[in-house]
């Protein structure tokens, strides 16, 4: 009903302004022609007069209105360093280009109507004016002369690459219709090399396995960095162009397939913080959902993002990621709850060129297990409850040789006792219940033996070291399956004195 309503009043205005007309045709008939135009042209100087006045009024009122929501003004501010450098040379171009508008737009509307048609005037042509096109070059050469210069120092000051020594972070950025994949290295700091040819299923990224630096990296489901460390993102993209684009951050660069770029940046507020400077302003403090009044207000549920710049297809919104600048602590805690996708999906599969072998980042995550086993162990008061396995000490079958990767996970043991110098052990070895119960008690008192004389030949005061063998007499597992059977066959040592 009001569609039609609202048809039926357009109809009715259309006749209003054509029987409007009619009459002023009419009109100019009785009174002449000459004298209509003269009036015509008088009431559209005006009209023009107050037209501008109000497009002025509007132009000002509607930027001051949605201050708050756009970027580089109210509080909306740079949250990287490079950021506050583009927002200062945005507002030199805005305060240049918007006196000129004023200027242009007060004189074009003037000139229309201090010139209008009048009975009685001439105009006057005059084909050139020195003065006149002297200032008119003049002034926009000097103007433009040094928006171009504070453009190119932005420029140069935004885009340097990090140089030798530099403290950063480098990630990586593909972007895929329509999704991005995100890479960030390990411990070891770098990322590890690819190749498009490697691509499949279980490697999306083509990831070269056979680079030691890949070994390490994983893939997040969201960018989180910390505040105040200078960041390198590589960009690439595997199908059509994208854009990285990080709004707050004043990050935006062309995802290029084929030609990785890159693009550096320091943030310099935390999420938690820009909320707080969202917080109290009247668009921020309205419920994030329009639909439920209860909802929590925009500031609280705030967050940075990553979106793609581009119209990369029909899917392209779906690229948004959560983007969390945290503090280096927090980013700390994140980072250790990250896995490698290599260990996690590719290690000892068909896939791993190393298949089988012991690699340097096997070593580190042993080590980091024992450690995290000793530290959990020493806290604890009754030394029965300070028992820790040494998982990766293998011996040959039947025998007490022991293995040559053995000592890998010996000179983890070795270490400790060196740090702690009044550390006094209990080596302890086990088996299962297979064979004879005595044949199995010599055999783990051998095997204990083995380990103490090992430690003791890289130089531990064997005083420190009692050796016993348990036989199968304390079973970890039940020893009716094979698993269980094999966890019983261990070796361990017991925290006697600290």
């Amino acid at each position: 009903m009001k569609t039609l309503l609202l048809i039926l009043s357009i109809v009715l205005i259309a006749v209003i302004l054509v029987q409007i007309g009619r009459l002023t045709d009419l009109t100019a008939k009785v009174r002449g022609e000459e004298g209509l135009t003269v009036r015509k042209n008088n009431a559209t100087a005006n009209a023009l007069l107050a037209f501008m006045v109000a497009f002025l009024v509007f132009c000002v009122a509607i930027s001051w209105y949605y201050k708050d929501v756009m970027l580089a003004y109210g509080p909306n501010e740079a949250a990287s360093i490079h950021g506050k450098e583009i927002d200062s040379l945005f507002n030199w171009t805005l305060g240049f280009t918007g006196v000129v508008f004023f200027i242009t737009q007060i004189a074009l509307f003037y000139f229309a109507w201090k010139y209008r048609m009048r009975e009685g005037r001439v105009a006057k042509f005059f084909s050139h004016d020195n003065k006149l096109e002297v200032i008119w070059t003049l002034i926009p050469t000097v103007v433009m002369a040094f928006l171009v210069v504070q453009g190119l120092i932005t420029w140069n000051n935004t885009m340097t690459d990090v140089k030798p020594g530099d403290d950063f972070i480098e990630i990586e950025a593909t972007g895929e219709q329509w999704l991005w994949h995100l890479r960030y290295p390990g411990p070891d700091g770098m990322l590890g090399a690819r190749d498009y040819r490697l691509t499949e299923g279980t490697n999306l990224l083509g990831q070269d396995w056979s680079d030691a630096k890949n070994h390490d990296d994983f893939l997040p489901s969201e960018i989180v960095l910390p505040v105040n460390q200078k960041v390198r993102v590589r960009i690439t993209a595997k199908d059509v162009l994208h854009n990285f684009y990080l709004p707050h951050q004043r990050v935006k660069m062309d995802a290029v397939p084929g030609t990785p770029t890159y693009f550096v940046f320091t943030p310099t507020l935390t999420t938690a913080e820009y909320r707080e400077n969202l917080k109290g302003h009247p668009d921020w403090e309205v419920p994030s959902d329009p639909e439920d009044p209860s909802s929590p207000p925009r500031w609280k549920v705030f967050d940075f993002e990553l979106a793609c710049a581009e119209l990369c297809g029909n899917g392209h919104f779906s690229m948004r990621k959560i983007v969390r600048i945290v503090t280096p602590e927090e980013y700390q805690d994140w980072l250790a709850t990250q896995n490698s996708y290599y260990m996690a999906n590719v290690r000892n599969t068909d896939a791993d060129p190393y298949k089988g072998q012991l690699l340097d980042v096997d070593l580190k995550n042993r080590k980091a297990q024992l450690m995290d086993a000793f530290d959990e162990a020493i806290e604890k008061e009754d030394p029965e409850d300070r028992i820790i396995r040494l998982d990766y000490v293998q011996f040959e079958t039947g025998s007490a040789q022991l293995k040559p990767e053995s000592k890998y996970e010996l000179t983890n043991l070795v270490n400790l006792l060196n740090d702690y110098s009044s550390m006094t052990l209990e080596l302890g070895g086990h088996t299962d219940n297979v064979g004879d119960a005595e044949s199995n008690q010599l055999l783990s008192q051998a095997r204990a033996e083995a380990v103490k004389d090992y430690v003791v030949n890289k130089g531990i005061d064997p005083d420190r070291l009692t050796a016993v063998g348990y036989g199968q007499n304390k079973p970890a597992e039940d020893n009716d399956t094979a698993e269980g059977r094999a966890a019983n066959r261990r070796t361990e040592f017991k925290i006697t004195t600290i």
